[in-house]
C-alpha cells in the first residue's frame, strides 16, 4: 500500500537532517545528485597559530638567517634544496617529493599592508578580506558558496573538524556544514524501508502545481538519500594502497579523499592544523607539525592520483602570519608578518613564485610582504574555480601565474 502524503511528511520530519559538529544541517543543503561533468575541487588547509615561514622555506645561503637565529637556524646540511639558495625544512620531505613531481607551488612572502600581529584579528582579515573597522558578516568562501550553491544541489563547501567553523566559510544566506568524521555524514531515520519507498515514489510522480512544495521536499529527500547511500559506501570501501600517516590531520584529509572519490560534488573542503604558535622550544614542535602537514597532503594527493582526481584538485595551505626574523630568548619565535603559502595538486605550476625573503630589508624586525594574499585568492577564484573575484574580495586583484590549466 502506498504511504499517504501526511505520513510521508511526518516521516520526512524525522529523517530530514544530518549531523553537524554541533547541531543539524537542513536537508536541502545535503541534497546530492551526480553530475556528468566533474567539478574542480579546492582543499583549504589553515595552519593555526602563525607558521614560522622562515624555518619552513629557508634562505639557506643568507648569512643573516644564521646570524639572527643562532640556535633555531636549520643546519645547511639538513635543508632540502629547492632552488636559488632556498630549501625546505628537513621535515618537509613529502613537499620536496611533490615539488620534484611537479605538484607543488610555493608562493613566497605573502601578507597584506599594515599587518596585524593578533591571531584573531589577522585570521579574521585572511578569512574576510576586510579590516575590523569594516562590517564583516561573512567570509570569502561563504560569499563564493552563495554564488554557486543551487537550491537542491550538492553542498558547495564543507568544514571537517571538531573546532569552531572557520569564519572564511560563514555566509549570510547559506549554512555550510561541519562534520567530524565520515560516519557522521549520513541521514538519520532513513533506515525505514517504507519511508525510502515512499520518497522514491513521490519523487517519480508528476504533480499538479498545488503540490509543488511536496514535490520539492520529496525530490530533495530522494537526492539526499542517494548521497547518504554513496557516502556510506565510500566509508566501507575507502581502503586503497596508500599508507596514511597516523595523525588527526591526516585522518581529516583521508575523509576529504573519501568524499571526493565517492562522487560527491562538493567543491571546497576546509581543514585545520593547529599548534604553530611556537613562542618557546620551537624546534621539536615545529618539526612535528611540518611533518604532519607534508605527509598528510602527500598522502591525499597520492590517493587522488590513483582515483584519477588529482588533476581536478588543488590544496591551498596558509597561516595568519609568519614569525619574527630574530629568535627570542626561549628558543622560539614571536608573532611576525609575511610567510609562504602552498598550492599543491596536479594542475599547478611547480616551483617558487614571488620574491624570496629579504632579510636586509626588514620593517620593525619583520619581513615585508611582496605578494598580497588576496592576489592568491583571486588566482584560485578566477583561474581555478572560474568565478569573478572582484565582488567576493571587494576589490580587483591581479591573479598570479600559478595554474597550468
Amino acid at each position: 500500500m502506498r504511504m499517504n502524503r501526511r505520513r510521508f511528511l511526518q516521516r520526512t520530519c524525522a529523517g530530514s537532517a544530518v549531523l553537524s559538529s554541533g547541531g543539524l544541517v537542513p536537508l536541502p543543503l545535503l541534497a546530492s545528485a551526480l553530475r556528468s561533468q566533474a567539478e574542480r575541487i579546492l582543499v583549504v588547509v589553515e595552519l593555526q597559530g602563525g607558521n614560522d615561514g622562515l624555518n619552513t622555506v629557508i634562505p639557506t645561503d643568507d648569512p643573516l638567517y644564521r646570524r639572527l637565529r643562532p640556535t633555531l637556524a636549520v643546519p645547511s646540511a639538513e635543508v632540502l634544496s629547492i632552488a636559488d639558495g632556498m630549501g625546505f625544512h628537513p621535515a618537509l620531505q613529502g613537499f620536496a617529493d611533490l615539488l620534484q613531481a611537479g605538484q607543488l607551488a610555493v608562493v613566497q612572502q605573502v601578507g597584506y599592508p599594515q599587518p596585524n600581529r593578533s591571531h584573531f584579528e589577522s585570521m579574521d582579515i585572511w578569512h574576510t578580506c576586510l579590516r575590523k573597522e569594516q562590517q564583516r558578516p561573512d567570509g570569502w568562501l561563504g560569499r563564493w558558496a552563495e554564488r554557486v550553491q543551487a537550491v537542491g544541489g550538492d553542498i558547495a563547501a564543507m568544514h571537517l573538524g571538531g573546532e569552531k567553523q572557520p569564519f572564511a566559510l560563514m555566509s549570510r544566506s547559506l549554512r555550510v556544514p561541519s562534520i567530524r568524521s565520515l560516519e557522521e555524514f549520513r541521514l538519520r531515520g532513513t533506515e525505514d524501508s517504507e519511508f525510502r519507498t515512499a520518497v522514491q515514489e513521490l519523487a517519480d510522480e508528476q504533480r499538479e502545481k498545488e503540490d509543488d512544495l511536496l514535490g520539492f521536499v520529496a525530490s530533495s529527500t530522494s537526492a539526499a538519500l542517494t548521497a547518504s547511500d554513496r557516502l556510506a559506501g565510500a566509508a566501507k570501501a575507502g581502503q586503497t594502497s596508500v599508507v596514511w600517516p597516523q595523525s588527526g590531520f591526516a585522518e581529516r584529509l583521508r575523509t576529504v579523499s573519501q568524499l571526493i572519490r565517492s562522487g560527491l560534488q562538493t567543491r571546497v573542503y576546509y581543514v585545520t592544523l593547529g599548534g604553530f604558535d611556537t613562542h618557546a622550544q620551537q624546534p621539536d614542535a615545529h618539526r612535528g607539525l611540518l611533518r604532519q602537514l607534508s605527509e598528510g597532503i602527500s598522502a591525499l594527493l597520492a590517493e587522488l592520483q590513483t582515483s584519477g582526481d588529482l588533476q581536478r584538485t588543488t590544496v591551498l595551505a596558509f597561516s595568519e602570519f609568519g614569525r619574527r626574523v630574530q629568535e627570542n630568548a626561549s628558543a622560539g619565535t614571536d608573532h611576525g608578518t609575511a610567510g609562504p603559502m602552498f598550492l599543491a595538486g596536479g594542475s599547478v605550476r611547480a616551483g617558487l613564485h614571488g620574491q624570496r625573503p629579504d632579510l636586509n630589508n626588514l620593517q620593525d624586525g619583520d619581513l615585508q610582504f611582496s605578494t598580497d594574499f588576496r592576489e592568491v585568492y583571486a588566482t584560485v577564484l578566477e583561474r581555478w574555480l572560474k568565478v569573478d573575484s572582484a565582488d567576493i574580495l571587494y576589490d580587483r586583484f591581479q591573479p598570479l601565474d600559478i595554474f597550468s590549466v
